[in-house]
């Protein structure tokens, strides 16, 4: 595909490749777990094992290395074997900064599995750049990761300025970018070093499959490390979940644009709401991270948001219970929206407000899901309605 065609053709035509032995447009599955070796005991096509060398993994890393501008793409299970491989390939003893808030499986992973292998974990406020500043180690901090907008109260973080700041402390900057997609913002371009993606959520769209995925910059020792972890570890995905990937991402960006249009209409409607403590979204002006999400996502700002039940926890649980649209369901970025109390799924220790109900919005009408938001706050608010529900 030429090298001048807009995003929105590179995912359409995921990159326009085709299948060059029968011509087909839809790309093959490949499933044979080993590759033939030559009669000099060479392997010639550069495939040994599918592990680590799938050609169904191709055309998806391909797009996803376009989309974000890479050096190269690896494809993995799922978006905690992608992001937890960023760490294993780091030593024990290295130094990394995360958020405090951020995705809860890959926190809990840091401080339990991370921290007794040996990483030496340490959890800021990533959106303070004098908190980031000062906690960095020169010559100690071997990396630093951010979530942004960080799941589930979409506060932003300044990927150019923190990147700013890692590098002249010889670190390296990660971005878990999931829900702000390659469609809304570029991370490598901002000064990042690597962008992972749970590509469970948006990238493939359909609530179908677990996968994961992370991009480097560059060529460098850690990356190589990295690869070999994904090798050697074996989080790697199935050659019919790596076709799914590609098949989804064929849409992103009508699903992404159409998710975050919506998302920004349900947060202004719900601003204000007498039922509604607060709303969490970077597109809101009086957001905390509204200027630097203008800054660094072009076209949206997502299809993420929470709203903060005036009720408190038992209002927001009533309020999942009653909605009939949205769907009580954990995960994030699919066709249809999604609604969940955090507190609830995370448990003991979490940072997050126990009213926070977290809305992925989907691409149905958004005139029917402001509505159904509606009701359910209507019925839970009424003292006289049955707001018991199950967990």
């Amino acid at each position: 595909m030429e090298d001048d065609v807009a995003p929105e053709s590179v995912v359409a035509q995921a990159l326009g490749w085709v299948d060059e032995r029968t011509r087909a447009i839809t790309p093959p599955i490949h499933i044979s777990s080993t590759y033939l070796r030559d009669a000099d005991n060479e392997y010639s096509s550069g495939r040994v094992y599918m592990r680590d060398h799938n050609p169904a993994f191709d055309q998806a890393e391909a797009v996803i290395n376009t989309l974000e501008g890479g050096h190269q793409t690896l494809l993995f299970a799922s978006g905690m074997a992608a992001a937890t491989s960023v760490f294993q390939a780091l030593h024990p003893g290295d130094h990394v900064l995360a958020p405090k808030v951020m995705y809860w499986s890959l926190r809990n992973w840091l401080m339990t599995f991370a921290t007794e292998w040996g990483l030496d974990v340490e959890l800021i406020d990533m959106t303070d750049p004098s908190v980031v500043r000062a906690a960095l180690r020169p010559g100690q901090t071997k990396l630093v990761w951010i979530e942004t907008p960080a799941n589930p109260l979409w506060t932003v973080t300044d990927i150019a300025g923190t990147a700013a700041l890692v590098h002249a402390a010889d670190a390296l900057l990660a971005v878990d970018s999931t829900s702000a997609t390659p469609v809304l913002t570029q991370p490598l371009a901002l000064g990042a070093d690597l962008v992972m993606h749970s590509a469970t959520k948006y990238l493939n769209g359909h609530s179908d499959l677990t996968a994961g995925t992370v991009t480097t910059r560059a060529d460098n020792e850690h990356w190589q490390r990295l690869r070999r972890v994904r090798a050697q570890i074996g989080g790697t995905l199935g050659s019919f979940e790596a076709w799914l990937l590609l098949r989804g991402m064929r849409t992103l960006y009508l699903r992404v644009r159409a998710a975050s249009a919506s998302a920004l209409r349900i947060a202004e409607h719900f601003d204000g709401h007498p039922l509604v403590a607060e709303v969490l979204y970077p597109g809101l002006p009086f957001s905390s991270g509204h200027e630097v999400a203008t800054r660094q996502m072009v076209g949206g700002f997502g299809g993420m948001l929470s709203i903060r039940v005036a009720g408190g926890e038992a209002a927001a649980i009533a309020v999942a219970a009653h909605t009939r649209l949205w769907k009580r369901a954990t995960s994030l970025g699919g066709v249809e929206s999604l609604i969940e109390h955090r507190a609830s799924v995370e448990g003991a220790g979490t940072p997050v407000p126990v009213d926070l109900l977290r809305l992925s919005v989907g691409i149905e009408s958004v005139g029917d899901l402001t509505a159904d938001l509606e009701q359910a706050l209507a019925r839970a608010g009424d003292p006289g309605t049955n707001s018991t529900s199950s967990r």
